[in-house]
């Protein structure tokens, strides 16, 4: 694999990589405790980071439209993240609805 095209690579990405491992391990272990509050805690957690995706982009759409960058590049990998969030959190909230609908019509 040629690594020439990582040029640009700086400790800020590093730093957020890793940031984004110990956040994927910490929604592993609340979702391994099994109660709801864990659950819960990480739904509103993933929600966050799409909220916080969605806002990258429109920063990064800003930028770009203003002529502070010409790197075509990182607006399109924000627009990508921000989009395969959303579809993320909208198929996880119908099946939710799903579930609740379901559990609505149980017969008691």
């Amino acid at each position: 694999m040629d690594i020439t095209s990582l040029f640009a690579v700086g400790s800020k990405d590093i730093a957020k990589a890793y940031n984004q491992t110990a956040i994927a391990k910490e929604h592993a272990e609340d979702y391994n405790k099994g109660n709801f509050e864990s659950l819960l805690n990480t739904a509103i957690k993933n929600i966050n980071t799409t909220n916080g995706y969605l806002s990258d982009a429109e920063d990064e759409e800003i930028k770009w439209a203003l002529g502070e960058t010409e790197n075509t590049h990182d607006l399109t990998v924000a627009l990508s993240k921000a989009s395969t969030a959303l579809n993320y959190t909208v198929a996880i909230r119908d099946r939710v609805l799903d579930a609740y609908k379901e559990i609505m019509q149980i017969q008691i």
